[in-house]
């Protein structure tokens, strides 16, 4: 999805839908296809990134002078930072050609979104190299980094986009002498180009990212959306297990008891630390399971036999009480 074409594909790409009452049956190889790739369920976070997004799209439309304000989307790994940045990026790009539509017979002439990953160690100029990948933007090994900066305003400008999405974002290090270039390229490219940015990155608060004046520069400007692990319980609501049953109601078993994982989510919850990620990940390899071994059903024990990511499982790790005794013999 670093290209404009690929980008398009996932934007235009109607989204999975659970199966409905009267479809006809999805053969194994569908109905495997379809948990691998799965439904995508409205966060909180998707609802909050997305309200904010499109209030900053509408406050730096006219602004001229200086830097847009952007938006930071942070927190831990597996909790739904990049799915909810896609999701939002996603609804921006459907409604902007809903409200300006293609001439008939011709292709669409504009990019709305750009979607970008920071590669590991960028420089300015490899920074500046995959804004330039993402619409074509011809590249040759002599250009300075300027003259690619000075192709990729112009384009961006010519292509009307209106919302950089840039994943990764903790791989920026302005403490460095390659990272503070890059940091600066980014602050050029909001005063640039005229389109909101929004970032996502892991735990952005505790790394290099805001410290010294770049890092002030950067805090000054972008608000901080947290995307973390989903409560158990949050005042009378149980986000945890709305998403529970949101990803149950989804699923296509033939033998599958309905409700079955909504009452193991005390389990689901200290299984997955309440991580979104963990948890979807966990349901689709259990969806997998239930269909290659024939129960076509999850239960606890189709759960526990479930390796998790290394985050989740060191979360659910029983923890030794200080002082208790491990039971090694005395030396």
């Amino acid at each position: 999805m670093t290209t404009w074409q690929g980008w398009q594909h996932f934007a235009t790409t109607p989204p999975l839908t659970p199966p409905q009452p009267g479809d006809p049956p999805r053969s194994l190889e569908e109905r495997l296809a379809y948990h691998s790739q799965f439904v995508t369920v409205r966060t909180p976070a998707i609802h909050t990134l997305a309200t904010q997004v499109r209030t900053l799209m509408l406050l730096g439309h006219h602004q001229k002078t200086t830097a847009r304000p952007s938006l930071i989307v942070t927190g831990p790994a597996a909790a739904g930072k990049t799915t909810a940045l896609l999701e939002v990026g996603r609804t921006c790009h459907l409604a902007h050609i809903r409200k300006h539509p293609a001439p008939p017979g011709r292709a669409h002439q504009q990019a709305p979104v750009a979607y970008l990953l920071v590669p590991p160690g960028a420089t300015a100029k490899t920074l500046a190299t995959e804004f330039a990948r993402y619409l074509g933007i011809p590249v040759t090994t002599r250009m300075t980094q300027t003259q690619i900066t000075e192709a990729v305003c112009h384009t961006y400008t010519a292509a009307g986009v209106r919302l950089v999405l840039i994943d990764e974002i903790h791989r920026l290090n302005p403490r460095t002498t390659t990272g503070a270039e890059a940091t600066d390229l980014l602050k050029d490219l909001t005063e640039r180009i005229k389109a909101t940015f929004v970032y996502t990155g892991i735990d952005v608060a505790s790394t290099p990212l805001f410290t010294g004046v770049r890092g002030a520069q950067l805090a000054g400007r972008a608000s901080l959306i947290t995307c973390g692990p989903l409560p158990a319980r949050h005042g009378h609501t149980r986000p945890f297990t709305d998403l529970i049953t949101d990803l149950e109601n989804a699923l296509d078993l033939t033998h599958h008891t309905p409700h079955t994982l909504t009452r193991h989510a005390t389990y689901l919850h200290q299984r997955t630390a309440g991580r979104i990620g963990s948890l979807a990940r966990l349901i689709r390899q259990a969806a997998i399971t239930a269909i290659c071994d024939g129960t076509e059903r999850i239960t606890k024990k189709t759960l526990d036999a479930i390796p998790l990511d290394h985050l989740a499982e060191e979360a659910n790790r029983p923890r030794t009480r200080p002082g208790a005794r491990t039971g090694k013999p005395r030396t």
